[in-house]
């Protein structure tokens, strides 16, 4: 009994070694499916799906994990490329800065070589200060310069020899600045390119109807600096010019300013050292001076630059106040009066245009007419009626010279103007 005891004993010994053995095998199994319920779940797990369910989600999974890869590789590769932008950026704004400073503290190279900077850089132009004259301006200027001209009814039949003479040479690039409705209707008539700037308040309608030529030249300086702001060039012309050839092809554009002179030599259109006698001064009686003949207020080219619109400013400026003076007196003196002691004079560049190609009337009359064989056989760029008040009889006689080849054309007139008095 005792032996049977004992093998009794065993058994149920081992039974319960063999039951815990069991339960650690189902505890460890479902454990692991916890686990991997948990921690693995794109599996989807399948043991509890049905096998094509599992197959397609399985699938499904890994076409959405792909796509995912492929745009972290794009968006890498994109950022890639704008860390090369910047890098790139980064080294040509350093560069610019280099050569910016390297031009500013340029050294002096040998004697002869050095040349300041006399052509300044044009303003960026602003369409919205007058979108509408800046959409005629597209239309109109070639590449990006024009004639202008102010223009009202008083003027009608000179404004006509004007623009005869520009269609004949076949310059396209102009525009009437048109003062009153007669001048918008003459244009219409004659298919001539017309501007109003009725919407900006610019011109006095009193001014505007005067034949007072002075008072309508003084309107210029206003309304040219809206040509200016839009970033065009003007070659701003009264209308008692005749045009021979295209002044465009004869413009050097290094300079703020280019102005035809009043001047009829070389010597009184570029300038000449003058003496001054003193008696009074013993010794020292004789002081150096230096003459130059003035531009001439009405032709004149102007680039788009600040100092630019600076002299008109300041010109139109002095024109509106008390007391009253000429527009070309001004003109000069804001371009040619340094500073000194209370005053800041203009710093712009400026060029005298060549006084034979762009020829005021006293030299075409007084000297290049009676120069037969040389000086007469010029073809002048244009010739300016300034001198002469008689201008319509004159301007005809011009374009009949220059344009049909009539040797006497200019024979009739005086080298001056005969006052009847």
């Amino acid at each position: 009994m005792a032996a049977g005891g004992g093998l009794v004993g065993r058994r149920d010994k081992n039974n319960i070694r063999g039951s815990r053995m069991a339960i650690g095998l189902v505890i460890g199994v479902t454990l692991g499916c916890i686990f991997a319920f948990l921690y693995y779940p794109h599996y989807d797990h399948a043991f509890l799906s049905s096998p094509q369910q599992s197959t397609s989600q399985f699938q499904g999974r890994l076409g959405i994990k792909s796509f995912l890869e492929s745009s972290e590789r794009k968006l890498a590769d994109l950022s890639s490329e704008n860390n090369d932008l910047k890098k790139q950026v980064k080294d040509l704004t350093k560069k610019l800065t280099i050569a910016s400073a390297e031009d500013k503290t340029k050294k002096v190279g040998p004697f002869g070589t050095v040349k300041g900077t006399r052509t300044n850089p044009v303003v960026l132009p602003d369409d919205s200060v007058n979108p509408r004259l800046a959409k005629i301006l597209k239309k109109v200027a070639v590449k990006n310069e024009l004639i202008v001209a102010l223009a009202n009814s008083n003027v009608k039949p000179v404004l006509e020899l004007w623009f005869t003479s520009i269609k004949k040479v076949g310059i396209p690039n102009y525009l009437v600045v048109a003062l009153d409705d007669g001048i918008v209707d003459f244009c219409k008539e004659n298919d001539v390119p017309f501007y109003t700037n009725e919407d900006h308040n610019i011109v006095d309608k009193s001014v505007a109807k005067t034949d007072d030529r002075h008072a309508v030249s003084g309107l210029k300086f206003r309304i040219l600096r809206e040509f200016l702001q839009l970033g065009y060039s003007v070659l701003l012309s009264d209308v008692d010019i005749v045009y021979i050839q295209n002044p465009f092809d004869y413009i050097y554009r290094d300079s703020d300013v280019e102005s035809m002179s009043d001047g009829h030599d070389n010597m009184t259109a570029y300038g000449f050292n003058d003496v001054s006698d003193d008696p009074s001064m013993g010794f020292a009686r004789w002081a150096h001076t230096m003459r130059i003949w003035v531009y001439n207020s009405g032709f004149f080219y102007i680039r788009p630059t600040l100092p630019a619109v600076e002299l008109l400013d300041r010109v139109a400026e002095r024109l509106s106040r008390p007391p009253p003076c000429w527009d070309q007196a001004v003109f000069n003196e804001m371009l040619f009066f340094p500073s000194h002691p209370g005053y800041v004079g203009l710093h712009a560049s400026k060029r005298t245009m060549d006084h034979y190609m762009f020829m005021n009337s006293k030299t075409l009359f007084k000297e290049v007419r009676k120069d037969i064989g040389h000086l007469n056989k010029l073809k002048p760029v244009v010739v300016h009626v300034n001198f002469h008040p008689d201008k319509l009889p004159r301007m005809k006689a011009i374009m009949e010279l220059y344009f049909d080849g009539k040797q006497d054309a200019l024979d009739p007139f005086p080298d001056g103007f005969e006052w009847n008095w």
